[in-house]
C-alpha cells in the first residue's frame, strides 16, 4: 500500500506522460527557404499560405513580408517595404497585423491589406513614440496585445519603459502590464483567460550612453490572468526561468494548451514545449537559432512552421495548432 501511495504521488507530481511524441524522433525540420537576412514573425493566413518577416536586421535595407505557399512549396515577397515588420498575426477578420520595429522601422503597430499596402493602427503611447513593437497577438474578442521592447536600432528612446500594451477596437491604446520587464513573445491560451509573455531581458537597449554598466538579465516565461470582460491584465507568475541563458524569442499555442516557444539558449536551441504550468513536455532541437513558431491552417493544423537564422522551416507534429481568429 506504501508503494502503491508513493508511486500515485510521483504520477502526480511529473503530470501525465504524452501518449505520444509531439515531434517525430530523429526528424529534423524542413528547409523550405533561406534567402533571407533574419527571419520572424511567422504567421498562418485563412487562405492556407505562410506569412514571415524577413527584417533587415543590419538597417541597411527595408524589411519585407514574405508569402510561402504550401501548395506549390513556393515563396514570394508580399511586401516589399514592411517598415520592418518582425511579429505578424491574422485578426478575426483576416486582416494581417503587424508589428513594426525601429533601424529606420515604423516603430508601429500596423495593417496589411490583401494587395500590401499599409494603414497605421497605432504609433505612440502617451504622445510618444514606441520603442520598437516586437510581438503580438489577438484575442478572439478583439484586443491587441503587443510587447514593446528595444534590442536593435538607433532611434532615441521616447518612453522610459518597455512594456505590454493593449490596442482596444476604439483604436485606445493602454499600457497593459509592466510585469516582464523586456516582453518579447506573446501568446493566449485557448479559454482566453491567460497571456504568456516571454521576459527575454539582456539587461541593455542599445542606446544606453557609452560606459554605462548593463542591467540584471531576466530570462523567463510569466503567464499573466486575463480579465474576460475588459481585457485588462491582472496578475503574473513566472512558470519558467533560464537564469541567465538566453530564453524564449517567439511562441504559439496547441488546442490542448501547450505552449510551444523559441528557445534561443547558446548550449540548447530549439522549439521547446511547455505545458500551462511550465513543465517541458518535448523538444525539438535545430541547428540554427528559432525565432518564431506557428502551425498551419490548411489542410490541417498539425504542421509546425518555423522561422530560424535567415530561413523558414516546417515539422509535421502529433498536434493540432490553436488560432484565435479561426476558433469559433
Amino acid at each position: 500500500m506504501r508503494l502503491t501511495a508513493l508511486f500515485a504521488s510521483l504520477l502526480l507530481v511529473a503530470g501525465p506522460a504524452l501518449a505520444e511524441p509531439i515531434f517525430p524522433a530523429g526528424t529534423p525540420p524542413e528547409e523550405l527557404w533561406n534567402s533571407g537576412e533574419f527571419t520572424e514573425g511567422v504567421a498562418a493566413g485563412p487562405d492556407g499560405q505562410i506569412y514571415f518577416s524577413d527584417i533587415g536586421i543590419g538597417g541597411t535595407r527595408e524589411g519585407k513580408v514574405i508569402r510561402f505557399d504550401p501548395s506549390t512549396g513556393k515563396s514570394a515577397v508580399f511586401v516589399e517595404d514592411s517598415g520592418q515588420s518582425n511579429g505578424l498575426f491574422f485578426d478575426n477578420a483576416g486582416r494581417l497585423i503587424a508589428a513594426c520595429g525601429a533601424n529606420h522601422g515604423h516603430r508601429a503597430l500596423v495593417m496589411f491589406a490583401a494587395d500590401g499596402s499599409m494603414t497605421p493602427l497605432a504609433n505612440r503611447y502617451d504622445g510618444k513614440r514606441f520603442n520598437a513593437p516586437n510581438d503580438l497577438v489577438i484575442h478572439p474578442k478583439g484586443w491587441i496585445y503587443f510587447s514593446d521592447p528595444r534590442y536593435v536600432g538607433f532611434e532615441p528612446l521616447e518612453l522610459d519603459v518597455q512594456a505590454v500594451y493593449r490596442v482596444d477596437s476604439d483604436g485606445d491604446v493602454v499600457l497593459a502590464t509592466k510585469a516582464a520587464s523586456k516582453p518579447n513573445g506573446l501568446i493566449i491560451s485557448p479559454d482566453g483567460k491567460s497571456l504568456y509573455v516571454a521576459e527575454t531581458d539582456n539587461g541593455a537597449t542599445g542606446v544606453e550612453p557609452e560606459g554605462t554598466a548593463p542591467g540584471p538579465v531576466k530570462m523567463n516565461l510569466k503567464a499573466v490572468a486575463i480579465d474576460l470582460e475588459t481585457g485588462a491584465l491582472g496578475e503574473a507568475k513566472t512558470i519558467v526561468s533560464f537564469g541567465e541563458k538566453l530564453g524564449i524569442d517567439g511562441m504559439t499555442m496547441d488546442t490542448e494548451g501547450r505552449i510551444y516557444a523559441a528557445v534561443r539558449s547558446d548550449d540548447r536551441h530549439g522549439i521547446a514545449v511547455y505545458s500551462p504550468e511550465g513543465k517541458e513536455l518535448d523538444f525539438l532541437k535545430m541547428d540554427v537559432l528559432p525565432t518564431n513558431c506557428t502551425f498551419s491552417l490548411k489542410p490541417d493544423r498539425s504542421t509546425l512552421y518555423i522561422t530560424a537564422g535567415s530561413g523558414l522551416y516546417r515539422i509535421k507534429t502529433s498536434a493540432t495548432g490553436y488560432h484565435p481568429f479561426a476558433a469559433k
